[in-house]
């Protein structure tokens, strides 16, 4: 099928096109910059401009949307632009060109208020209760993508949790740098279980969710490697494979979300250039546990991982290795 993705510029955004072109499907990408995705056909633009998103509507018969602004922290009001009108925008755009397939990319934190989530589906979306801007967002765009399901709009939600791999400038990075200037404290140890998400298993499960929307359609389902281990040892795994000190010192979860609400309040006056070094939704989501039931989605998506957490190591630390 003609198949249209937005955010394939992103690192998740490129693998799910890579993966559509592989597949068989004519792939087309919306976001403003090139996606570097061979075989696709990129079309530079924004979701929140109406005009750009239906010329790049035209003919599509499944859309994967996961372009978002995605961060810990930044302008309330180009959160709101971006994650909720974007994606409404896009929403009519489908609606006006007749696609019948939507993959909505969402996120576990639409879901997260605070506590731990252990061995759970996919929780109902709570803007009001969801920690931070991004996560408040995304949780209105995913109840906005929900409420267009019909027959004639099959909606699914995919939350994939913690995504990483090889060329990941979001998450493995940033954690080898604060690890290399030894900034990456634990919490409580290190000891909170959490599932993560390989590349590879995270955009091959998106594209089962496209192939699978005709009967699993009207849903949210969260997505991991179904792998869940103290976040202290992924932590280490990613370091060592990077080749750096893994964290060594430890400090109270309570302290962590003080010292992250305070950054917060700094820097809503005076933002760094980049992410902050804590927030409370950080602290919390490295002091409680965050692992998933996956009977439910490999049942309904016919999907099941590729590539195991210590396969994905493995491939990481080739990377760094040159």
């Amino acid at each position: 099928m003609i198949v249209l993705v937005t955010g394939a510029s992103g690192f998740l955004g490129r693998a799910v096109a890579a993966e559509l072109v592989a597949a068989g499907h004519e792939v087309r990408t919306l976001q403003r910059r090139a996606s570097g995705v061979s075989g696709a056909t990129d079309m530079l633009g924004s979701i929140t401009d109406p005009g750009q998103v239906a010329r790049a509507m035209v003919g599509v018969e499944g859309v994967v949307h996961l372009a978002a602004k995605v961060s810990l922290a930044g302008d309330a009001t180009e959160f709101h632009a971006v994650n909720v009108e974007g994606t409404r925008v896009v929403l009519d755009a489908i609606e006006a060109a007749g696609v019948g397939r939507l993959v909505h990319v969402s996120s576990p934190s639409v879901a997260h208020a605070g506590s731990a989530l252990a061995g759970v589906g996919a929780e109902p979306a709570s803007p009001e209760q969801a920690r931070g801007d991004y996560a408040r967002t995304k949780a209105e765009a995913e109840l906005l993508a929900l409420a267009r399901d019909s027959e004639a709009l099959r909606v699914i939600a995919i939350r994939p949790h913690l995504v990483w791999g090889p060329g990941d400038t979001q998450l493995v990075d940033r954690i080898v740098d604060r690890a290399r200037r030894g900034r990456l404290p634990l919490l409580n140890g290190g000891t909170a279980l959490i599932d993560t998400t390989y590349i590879d298993n995270a955009a091959s499960g998106i594209v089962a969710a496209l192939h699978r929307a005709d009967v699993a359609h009207g849903k949210a389902f969260v997505l991991t490697n179904g792998e869940p281990r103290p976040v202290g040892d992924i932590l280490s795994s990613i370091c060592l494979a990077a080749g750096v000190q893994p964290p060594r010192w430890s400090v109270p979860a309570g302290l962590g979300r003080a010292v992250g609400s305070m950054v917060e309040r700094v820097w809503a006056v005076r933002p760094g250039t980049d992410e902050p070094p804590m927030t409370r939704f950080l602290a919390e989501q490295l002091s409680t546990a965050h692992w998933f039931d996956q009977a439910e989605i490999r049942r309904a998506l016919d999907w099941t991982p590729s590539v195991s957490i210590d396969e994905g190591l493995r491939r990481l630390a080739a990377h760094y290795a040159g």
